[in-house]
């Protein structure tokens, strides 16, 4: 079993890490509401259609990266860590921003704060996980093919 220590990871794994704590409270708040006159209602992360799987892509790109840096017993796969947390964090902010774009928007209805915090928590983790795959110096996988 592995001890969690919080002095393994720098800043970038911590910011990335408290991201992923966001979004999953995020998935708790309203993301989709509407309201007329003194009837309103909302929707939160998890009943806003196939948005949830983006929001568990990008807690999970952090709870990877803990656990990677944590000295857990990880399973091997192909591709290095900065690949895997950024693929995970970007599709799953793609899937989120696909969702926010389709969902219906008009008086008094749309997207609510709980949607925007979430895009804004997998755009910054994203980010982050870019700057930790530059410097991992990790080769994209369709550059691992030898011809």
């Amino acid at each position: 079993m592995a001890q969690f220590d919080m002095k393994k990871l720098d800043t970038s794994d911590r910011i990335v890490a408290g991201m992923g704590v966001l979004t999953f409270i995020c998935l708790f708040l309203p993301w989709y509401g509407g309201g007329v006159g003194i009837f309103s209602g909302s929707v939160n992360g998890w009943g806003t259609s196939w948005a949830w799987i983006g929001a568990l892509l990008i807690v999970g790109a952090a709870a990877y990266l803990v656990a990677l840096r944590s000295g857990s017993n990880l399973p091997k796969n192909s591709y290095g860590p900065g690949v895997t947390v950024l693929g995970l964090s970007a599709i799953g902010t793609i899937l989120v921003i696909l969702r926010w774009i389709t969902i219906p928007k008009g008086f008094g209805y749309g997207p609510e704060y709980g949607m925007y915090i979430t895009i804004i928590a997998g755009a910054v983790q994203a980010v982050l996980a870019f700057r930790l795959f530059k410097a991992s110096g990790e080769k994209v996988p369709w550059e691992n093919k030898k011809a």
